[in-house]
């Protein structure tokens, strides 16, 4: 158990030594890796764009995330389309961007609640 324990936080160090090599806050970089999970993604837009998207979506998703939005369907539904244009507008590969908004969606549910009340 202690051996799992010191693994998580030699993890968990790591990913935030990588958050600040990217200069992303815990949030973007949750959805950077989203992002970067698809290599079409990061040999067609390049990590500055990545990391432009992951910026924008993070503004966006927090600007639209109440309470309750994860039990309203029209503010769900109002994310997804606010998701996907920004993956659009940067040219994001439609070969997996469903799976991408999905992810992004889900790390977004995570945050809002941190998020909804902090505002």
């Amino acid at each position: 158990m202690i051996e799992e324990l010191i693994a998580l936080a030699k993890q968990m160090r790591a990913a935030n030594e990588r958050g600040e090599e990217l200069g992303f806050s815990e949030e973007e970089l949750a959805f950077y890796d989203a992002l970067e999970t698809n290599d079409s993604a990061v040999k067609v837009l390049g990590e500055p764009t990545l990391k432009t998207i992951a910026r924008e979506l993070v503004a966006t998703v927090r600007m639209n995330a109440s309470i309750d939005w994860t039990l309203r369907e029209n503010v769900r539904a109002q994310l997804r389309v606010l998701v996907k244009r920004i993956l659009r507008k940067y040219g994001y590969p439609p070969d997996k961007q469903e799976k991408r908004r999905q992810t992004v969606l889900e790390q977004a549910a995570l945050f809002s609640e941190a998020w909804a009340t902090a505002t």
